[in-house]
């Protein structure tokens, strides 16, 4: 389905590449498994379903783990006015439309496709953004949805529990012995955990690299959008600085969720190397919204 944002081949390939690589990889991982003697069919049909229901009902997964619940228009006319014009705007279908009671300043978008969608907002970025600045950080969201990177990330976040899972079977099933059967044997058990530990560590580099290069996507295409790429950046800025007095317990508990977050809720005192993190830096995203504004200007 088509939309007036920006397209992005890069974000596209990207896309493609990551899906490839992390399915060849699970076929390595299974064939070796198999090789080992574990009855992976069992794991992977287990696995098959929990994806399944994670693809499926991940929006309503991402809202409850979230604290999100969806609001009417009645109750939040200007929110979903908003959603309206950029919807139209953007010529695609509007999605859900939600809430989070929480102090942490973000946003984030979930969904299997555009009809599926929803996009939330906490209540601690509605009280701290005007609403140009609200605008760009809705754009952005809208722009994942659009480009289809919000079923990918699922998607890919979840095939890294399938290494855990697949372990913890082989483990419990009695494989952690030797495979010769005496003590001159290779020791299964210690096989199995370090090539699960070897898939986990692929997918999540690959994992990270994608979700790096798709905020800069959705930042480029909803600035694109609204044309209003410096709204985009003081909202990134504010809700950047405003990260540092939300207490730690609410930063923490927002962590495992960093991947879907307009910007990450990074506990105080903590710093993620570029390798690891879910987000580009925020210099390299005000830097490249310096250079759209450039481009509006020249018309």
């Amino acid at each position: 389905m088509r939309t007036r944002f920006a397209s992005d081949r890069g974000l596209t390939s990207r896309m493609v590449v990551t899906m490839f690589l992390l399915g060849l990889l699970y076929v390595v991982f299974v064939g070796v498994l198999v090789a080992l003697g574990v009855r992976a069919l069992t794991v992977l049909v287990l696995a098959g379903g929990l994806l399944l229901v994670q693809y499926f009902l991940s929006d309503r997964i991402a809202l409850f783990a979230m604290h999100g619940r969806e609001v009417t228009p009645q109750e939040a006319p200007e929110l979903h006015g908003l959603i309206d014009r950029l919807c139209a705007l953007a010529d695609m279908p509007k999605p859900r439309v939600a809430i989070a009671d929480s102090d942490v300043p973000n946003a984030f978008a979930t969904g299997r496709n555009q009809k599926r969608a929803v996009v939330c907002v906490t209540t601690g970025i509605l009280r701290r953004l005007e609403p140009q600045e609200l605008e760009g950080v809705i754009a952005h969201e809208l722009s994942h949805v659009a480009h289809r990177d919000v079923a990918v990330m699922t998607i890919a976040s979840f095939l890294g529990i399938v290494a855990g899972l697949m372990t913890r079977f082989a483990l419990f099933t009695g494989l952690g012995g030797r495979r010769s059967g005496n003590q001159g044997g290779i020791p299964i058990g210690l096989i199995i955990v370090l090539v699960s530990a070897l898939v986990y560590a692929v997918s999540f580099l690959l994992t990270r690299a994608l979700s790096r290069y798709r905020e800069l996507a959705a930042d480029r295409a909803g600035a694109l959008l609204t044309q209003r790429p410096s709204a985009l950046a003081s909202a990134l800025v504010k809700v950047t600085g405003d990260m540092a007095r939300i207490p730690t317990r609410d930063l923490r508990e927002a962590e495992p969720f960093n991947a879907f977050y307009f910007a990450p809720a990074l506990a105080k005192g903590t710093s993620l190397a570029t390798l690891f993190a879910t987000h580009p830096p925020l210099e390299r995203r005000l830097e490249q919204l310096a250079d759209i504004s450039k481009q509006v200007g020249r018309g």
